[in-house]
């Protein structure tokens, strides 16, 4: 393989490529501040800076950021252009925060029930969500990004397969709703979503870490080396699809005995929709058991729930021991509606992590294996989803 040097102009680049990356996590940054986070000199930073003003890739404030000594004023993003509109998208429902030019948020996030029943059903109920924004700001351009449940072709822009969908064919979500409705769109899984916001939005976020999304289904995103890993078919963090039970139940996927079928809020109501059929009680359809129901009789110690989470908590725990013994990223954060099992469901899954035989108990305890609750806002996750266009423009400089 040929490897190509770095002459002046590819570490003036990636420079550039820094400093933009800083001021995209920090919003407005000084000099002085670019200078400290660089590691460069002040007469470097200054060269650096105006060579992006002169770019229009951001722009200077008088505002100080300091009350000490002489300031030469702030730097930050330009606060004009096209926004983004970054939505996770299911068949079941929408749910969108607005982000500015520098992706801020704008309002509040929403979320929007929706039944669709083919690929039609479903662009049109993100046209419409789509156009309920732009009604309310009409003079700007909206962009769109989009998490997308299940596998994604981020480079066509294509749902391959959407696990809760009745369809089982792709869908170009890229193409057609840019002809629909004249605007550029980026789509990608929606633990990328998660990914993402959690590389740009947590200045806790190490260089390599891992986000576990453990809902309707059980997948995962890894960022290695301060980038996403989505492997050659882009089905990389497919955690629900490693096999804990060979001659387990058949799994959606084609296969036995996956995480999924096991530790998933979808396998724990088939679970409890069974015994509840087993065992009926008047007044109480199996049918119309929700996921709200079923962490309410949790919380309330059902004795058999409490069992089937514990035992769900565990197969998670035991899949990301082997995840953790195949590429030692020692950060973790969980997202979904399990999280709602609290400590106990958290504790049982870590006791699984608990023997790493490289993780000795002398190794310094910044490098120890943290497995946690994410602590983003929805509207934080939701905005992970619009650094595509960041990482994107970042790539073209």
């Amino acid at each position: 393989m040929q490897r190509s040097g770095f002459n002046n102009a590819r570490v003036r680049q990636a420079n550039k490529q820094i400093f933009l990356s800083h001021l995209w996590r920090e919003k407005q940054l000084s000099k002085s501040q670019l200078a400290q986070l660089t590691g460069l000199s002040i007469p470097a930073v200054s060269n650096i800076l105006e060579e992006l003003l002169d770019e229009g890739r951001i722009c200077h404030s008088r505002e100080t950021l300091s009350q000490r000594g002489l300031s030469s004023g702030s730097f930050h993003l330009p606060e004009q252009g096209a926004w983004t509109l970054c939505m996770n998208v299911t068949p079941t429902s929408l749910t969108s925060q607005l982000a500015d030019a520098r992706l801020v948020a704008v309002g509040d996030w929403q979320h929007e029930v929706i039944n669709a029943a083919t690929p039609e059903a479903l662009l049109a109920a993100i046209a419409s969500h789509w156009r309920r924004w732009r009604q309310r700001y009409p003079d700007i351009t909206i962009n769109l990004a989009l998490g997308v449940h299940g596998q994604v072709d981020p480079i066509t822009g294509a749902s391959k397969t959407m696990p809760q969908a009745p369809w089982k064919t792709p869908v170009e979500i890229k193409y057609l709703l840019e002809e629909r409705l004249g605007i550029q769109v980026r789509l990608d899984n929606d633990c990328v979503m998660l990914a993402l916001a959690e590389k740009w939005q947590n200045p806790a976020a190490n260089e390599d870490f891992c986000v576990i999304n453990v809902d309707y289904g059980i997948g995962s995103s890894f960022v290695i080396h301060d980038s996403i890993w989505r492997g050659s078919l882009y089905g990389s963090g497919q955690i629900g699809h490693t096999i804990v039970n060979p001659d387990g139940i058949a799994c959606d996927c084609g296969r036995y005995g996956c995480l999924e079928t096991v530790a998933s809020l979808s396998a724990l109501k088939k679970q409890a929709r069974v015994w509840m059929k087993a065992q009926p009680v008047p007044g109480k359809d199996p049918e119309t058991l929700t996921t709200d129901m079923l962490i309410d009789a949790w919380r309330k110690g059902d004795v058999r729930i409490q069992a089937w989470v514990e035992h769900a908590a565990s197969a998670i725990g035991l899949s990301l021991y082997n995840f953790l013994n195949i590429l030692n990223i020692n950060q973790i954060w969980l997202y979904g509606r399990s999280c709602a099992f609290g400590e106990p469901w958290l504790n049982t899954l870590r006791q699984q992590t608990g023997f790493n035989p490289f993780d000795h108990g002398d190794n310094p305890k910044a490098k120890a294996t943290q497995i946690g609750f994410g602590t983003l806002t929805r509207a934080q996750q939701l905005m992970g989803i619009g650094y595509l266009y960041v990482e994107s423009q970042l790539n073209e400089i």
